[in-house]
């Protein structure tokens, strides 16, 4: 028997997030392997499943992709429906590509069910847009963080600079870096940015200030997942959404 393995978008925590496809697998699966961010909701939603939890943490004992991606392979040789369930969306930061070159090579049918990302999650709960008519034409989805022993060049600011708005994921612990990168690279001091911590899920904070700021402001964030919204449309997030802990200096 050969089963098939779905790397399914959890999206961003909430499980009404979730595409109705993701539902439907979720209860169908007879295995999930699942992001350590992943709300017990949406797992409640896998009844018959068994469940692993392969998660990665930053700076926490952490589950080898190489693992993650025997493991894959193994259960569908087993199982008939295989639930690779990644946070937010497969294909943006989560590795992904290894797990379906994995499956490709040893033959095992494999399908990918989109979800929400974190970037989403985190502007539409500031009720702003990160595409405005004569503000931003052009969004980057980018991350100065990079896996042991892989190439850690600056490019992504490269990326970031060149861009109207920007998302920056997992930027948050690295925020000095972040924005010394980005002051050289010619973005001023000024620009708008929004931290935003548990996207999508329950305990959302959203902070704003400017990049002068930002190693202030990732200060504040807690123990959640954190994002980095950057640039001038952001400076039009709703007020009344926002956590009024850090304000701008005069």
């Amino acid at each position: 028997m050969m089963g098939k393995v779905y790397l399914v978008g959890a999206g961003p925590g909430a499980a009404d997030l979730l595409t109705l496809r993701a539902a439907r697998l979720l209860s169908e699966a007879d295995i999930v392997l699942h992001d350590a961010l992943v709300e017990d909701e949406v797992l409640a939603l896998a009844p018959k499943a068994r469940k692993l939890n392969v998660g990665k943490r930053a700076n926490r004992p952490s589950t080898d992709q190489v693992v993650i991606n025997k493991l894959l392979v193994r259960a569908a040789r087993w199982n008939r429906i295989v639930v690779r369930l990644k946070g937010g969306d497969p294909l943006l930061f989560g590795r992904a590509q290894e797990e379906i070159d994995a499956c490709r090579k040893a033959k095992v049918p494999i399908e990918i069910v989109p979800g929400i990302s974190a970037a989403f999650a985190a502007a539409a709960e500031a009720n702003t847009s990160m595409t405005q008519r004569g503000v931003a034409r052009s969004v980057a989805f980018v991350t100065p963080v990079v896996a042991r022993g892989d190439d850690a060049s600056e490019a992504w600011a490269d990326a970031a600079a060149a861009a109207e708005s920007v998302a920056i994921y997992m930027g948050a612990q690295a925020a000095e870096r972040v924005r010394a990168a980005l002051l050289t690279r010619g973005l001023p001091v000024s620009t708008p940015v929004l931290l935003a911590e548990n996207a999508g899920r329950v305990g959302a904070r959203r902070f704003l200030a400017t990049l002068d700021d930002l190693v202030a402001l990732a200060a504040l964030s807690g123990d959640g997942p954190a994002l980095i919204l950057l640039g001038e449309a952001f400076a039009a997030a709703d007020a009344e959404r926002l956590d009024v802990a850090y304000r701008v200096r005069a």
